[in-house]
C-alpha cells in the first residue's frame, strides 16, 4: 500500500520535524492540501511552503490542489517541485486540457471527486488518468469522519478501471486508520492519505508502518 501523510496535520511550528518523520518511514510520497478558502471553506498553505518541502524530502510530492480554476497553476505547482498534480474535477470546467496540460508540465496527472461526485463522471477521461483520489470526507477540514459509501466507490471505480485496461491508481483521503484503511484496501485502493491518524500518534511511524501493510 503507498501511504501518502498529509501535511495538513502537521505541526507547523516544526514543519521540518514533520517532514523528517515522513522520511524516516515507510511512507511512499508527501501529501499537500492546498486551499484557498472559495472552493473550500478553509484556507491552508501554498507554494512557499511546498518549495520549502521539497527541499528537505526525496520522497514525491502528491499536490492536492483545492481550489477554483487550479489550471492557472500548472507550471508554478510543477516548479515548487511536484510529482502529482491533483486537481478536483468539480473545480475543472476544461478537465481533459487541464489534464493535458499536468502532462505537458512534467507531472502525473490525478482527479479528485467529492464525496457526491459519482464515478461514473470519469468515464470520458480516466483513461488518460495516472490516479483518481476519492474524498471520503467533505473537503475543507481534517480529523473528520469517514464516509461510508466511500468503499462502494472505490469498489465501483476499481472496476471500471480494470474493465478498460486503465492503469490509474485510486487514492484514498478522509477520515484513514488502520480499520477503514483496511476497508479501502480490501475494496481495491492503491494509496491511503492520513492526517490526523498519523500526527495525532504517540508513534507516528509505527501508524504510517501499519497502514503501508495492509
Amino acid at each position: 500500500m503507498i501511504v501518502a501523510p498529509s501535511l495538513l496535520a502537521a505541526d507547523f511550528a516544526n514543519l521540518a520535524d514533520s517532514v523528517a518523520i515522513i522520511n524516516d518511514s515507510q511512507a511512499s510520497w508527501v501529501h499537500c492540501d492546498v486551499m484557498d478558502g472559495v472552493f473550500v471553506p478553509n484556507i491552508s498553505f501554498g507554494f512557499p511552503v511546498i518549495e520549502a518541502v521539497s527541499r528537505i524530502t526525496d520522497k514525491p510530492l502528491d499536490v492536492h490542489l483545492m481550489i477554483t480554476d487550479p489550471g492557472r497553476y500548472v507550471e508554478r505547482v510543477r516548479d515548487c517541485g511536484a510529482s502529482i498534480m491533483n486537481v478536483h474535477f468539480e473545480a475543472c470546467t476544461h478537465l481533459h486540457r487541464t489534464i493535458q496540460q499536468i502532462h505537458r508540465a512534467g507531472m502525473k496527472a490525478a482527479v479528485t471527486l467529492n464525496p457526491a461526485t459519482p464515478v461514473m463522471a470519469l468515464t470520458e477521461i480516466i483513461q488518460d488518468l495516472d490516479m483518481v483520489l476519492l474524498m471520503s470526507v467533505n473537503p475543507g477540514f481534517g480529523g473528520q469522519s469517514f464516509i461510508d459509501h466511500t468503499v462502494d466507490k472505490i469498489r465501483c471505480l476499481r472496476q471500471m478501471i480494470d474493465e478498460r485496461g486503465c492503469s490509474a491508481l485510486i487514492e484514498v483521503d478522509g477520515g484513514i486508520n488502520a480499520e477503514t484503511g483496511r476497508r479501502c484496501a480490501d475494496a481495491g485502493a492503491d494509496v491511503l492519505v492520513a492526517g490526523s491518524y498519523v500526527f495525532k500518534a504517540a508513534d507516528p511511524r509505527a501508524e504510517i508502518a501499519c497502514l503501508a501493510n495492509l
